[in-house]
């Protein structure tokens, strides 16, 4: 039975009157993999390649705006002009295979180490460590230091504009430089960057105001504003829904073309308030302007859940894991062939997937929550895209006699077999 699915229709951003061809978008996913000055490689060139048929749009991952927003090995930098070649050759890598080609751009704040800035050190809204685990204690920000981040964030605008890209995403989100400055537990401040709400939120407004201000200047063809928000923290004190409703609320008064919603879950409700059973996403469709699309990112990996997306008042779906593991899910989903898409990686298939080893290693250790693996021993092939938390534990496999090695024993060679009989 053909399905005629809502989200592969194409969609026109009335504000500047682009037209991507859907409404799948491949969300930013962290590769690790530039080169050791943040330069574009050639895995990351094959990796969005492979990626880049299907979806409306693709975002390339956190870029730094400068040296001190470094936030992992292996990071993509815009922090000078001697990247916007190689990021020139990304977006037209993406470009050619019809997708909209946007940049995330982000500065990591205390969410790095003097090890990552070699030697420099972190920086933050306060000298406020991050609380969970052992993480060095960053240095505030002077007053000066903030105005020239904000600069950053412009001028990096500015190179992806110049590197052909469709549009940048700022990063306000995932616990990064400008959430911190958002976030009471993070942000102690009593000057006007911190304090109330209304201050605390200056600085994402203001690095906003200026990147939009830039594209005015710069860009000479239809270039996207995409904000990328963490609507709740879990720390106290710690963002609320609330704040950051109220951030939104202020925020769509700049030229801004969508709202990126980071989320664990598509469909969750607030895990601050456990008695809230509306969901989060439902609590922005109510008061987010009809001409801000909505995009939201949280373990969606089924067609049928992007539709009730769709249905629910979001405009753009975007998928990480799901592409990671089948880049082709949109091309199998528009010619009615769901039956075959991947929703588990084999272990042997990441080279195959041009999945770069420093992600592989991250998705099998510390991302590896909501990313399936066949040999799992969880792994149910019936449902393979059930999302299990725990890490599974592989069971151990029997021993194969005919390769055990011998040990030797003075002059005599003794089989671990006859040892083990």
């Amino acid at each position: 039975m053909q399905i005629d699915y809502d989200f592969l229709d194409s969609y026109t951003f009335s504000k500047k009157k682009m037209i991507v061809r859907n409404h799948a978008v491949m969300a930013p996913t962290t590769l690790r993999s530039s080169l050791e000055d943040g330069s574009v490689s050639d895995n990351e060139i094959k990796y969005y390649q492979m990626r880049s048929s299907g979806p409306g749009m693709v975002i390339v991952e956190a870029a730094h705006v400068n040296p001190l927003g470094k936030g992992w090995e292996g990071g993509l930098s815009i922090a000078d002009d001697d990247k916007i070649a190689g990021l020139s050759r990304l977006a037209r890598t993406i470009q050619s295979g019809g997708a909209k080609a946007i940049l995330q751009i982000f500065a990591a704040g205390r969410q790095t180490n003097q090890k990552i800035l070699r030697g420099l050190e972190p920086v933050s809204a306060s000298a406020q460590p991050y609380p969970h685990g052992n993480h060095d204690i960053p240095r505030a920000l002077t007053h000066a230091e903030i105005a020239q981040t904000i600069d950053d964030f412009a001028l990096a605008t500015k190179r992806a504009i110049l590197a052909g890209f469709d549009g940048v995403e700022i990063h306000g989100a995932n616990l990064y430089l400008l959430q911190q400055f958002f976030s009471p537990e993070s942000n102690r401040r009593q000057d006007i960057w911190g304090g109330s709400v209304e201050k605390r939120m200056r600085f994402g407004l203001a690095v906003t105001a200026k990147v939009a201000d830039t594209i005015k200047k710069y860009a000479d063809r239809p270039f996207l504003l995409g904000y990328r928000q963490s609507p709740e923290e879990s720390t106290k004190p710690g963002i609320s829904l609330n704040d950051s409703l109220l951030f939104m609320q202020k925020l769509v008064k700049l030229p801004i073309d969508y709202l990126h919603l980071s989320l664990k879950d598509a469909f969750q409700t607030p895990f601050r308030d456990t008695e809230d059973k509306q969901s989060i996403i439902n609590h922005y469709t109510k008061v987010l302007p009809a001409d801000i699309p909505l995009m939201v990112a949280g373990l969606v990996k089924r067609p049928e859940q992007v539709e009730e997306l769709l249905d629910e008042g979001v405009t753009f779906v975007a998928m990480g894991r799901a592409l990671i593991i089948e880049p082709n899910w949109v091309q199998k989903v528009k010619i009615n062939d769901e039956k075959s898409i991947h929703y588990a990686i084999s272990p042997v298939d990441f080279e195959l997937l041009g999945i770069p080893d420093p992600l592989k290693q991250w998705l099998m250790t510390r991302f590896k929550n909501g990313f399936p693996v066949t040999t799992d021993i969880e792994f149910d092939p019936k449902e393979p895209w059930k999302y299990y938390k725990n890490t599974p534990i592989q069971p151990k496999k029997p021993i194969d006699p005919t390769k055990l090695m011998t040990l030797k024993k003075g002059l005599t060679t003794v089989s671990i077999l006859d040892i083990l009989i």
